[in-house]
Formats: structure tokens, C-alpha cells, sequence
């Protein structure tokens, strides 16, 4: 068993994504062999690329308030909801509120 806080692992900018943050909290790094848990962080304003990916995501809000785009529209997001994104849905992740919207946003390692 391995245990740390989430801030020792470093924040690392999401390419193309002014305000936009990412930290690998599990995954490779602690020999997870089928997941990869990331800690995401927007500031105010920021969002995401709408993109697809092949595979699913598990997302849970931690804090603050934004919205999430997908193929039928948008849905609001808040402290305590849960995401489903199914493999090659399109989506983005925008912070609406006025102080940092993080997430904790499940993959299955490649």
C-alpha cells in the first residue's frame, strides 16, 4: 500500500488550456495496473478542449461550481457530482464559479 497527499505529486499545465491543471495522483508512478486517478484543477473561467477519447471516464467534483458540455447540451456540476463520460462521447469541463473547480477524473491506464 502506498499513501500520500495529492499535493505531492506535481501540478502540470494541460497544454492548449489556459488556467487548467493536472496531477497524475495514481497511476504508472505507483504501479496502479489498470487505472489512472487524476486531480484536475480549473480556475475561474477556464475550461478544457471539447474533445473525445476512446476510452471512459469516471469523474467526481470535489469543489466549485462549472458545467460539463456533451453531445445533448450541458449539465451544471457541483461539490459532490458524478460524471459518467462514455468512450468517444465529446465533452469539456468549463468553471462557472468564482474560485477553482477541481476534480477527481478516472481512467483506465492504456
Amino acid at each position: 500500500m502506498k499513501a500520500y497527499h495529492f499535493t505531492e505529486v506535481p501540478a502540470e499545465p494541460v497544454e492548449g488550456c489556459p488556467g487548467v491543471s493536472i496531477r497524475w495522483a495514481i497511476g504508472q508512478n505507483m504501479g496502479a495496473p489498470h487505472f489512472i486517478l487524476r486531480v484536475i484543477d480549473l480556475q475561474p473561467g477556464a475550461s478544457t478542449e471539447h474533445h473525445q477519447h476512446p476510452w471512459e471516464h469516471e469523474v467526481f467534483v470535489l469543489e466549485g461550481e462549472g458545467r460539463v458540455r456533451y453531445a445533448e447540451g450541458e449539465l451544471s456540476i457541483g461539490p459532490g457530482s458524478c460524471v459518467y463520460v462514455e468512450p468517444g462521447e465529446r465533452h469539456q469541463f468549463t468553471n462557472s464559479g468564482s474560485s477553482v473547480l477541481r476534480i477527481i477524473c478516472v481512467i483506465p491506464r492504456p
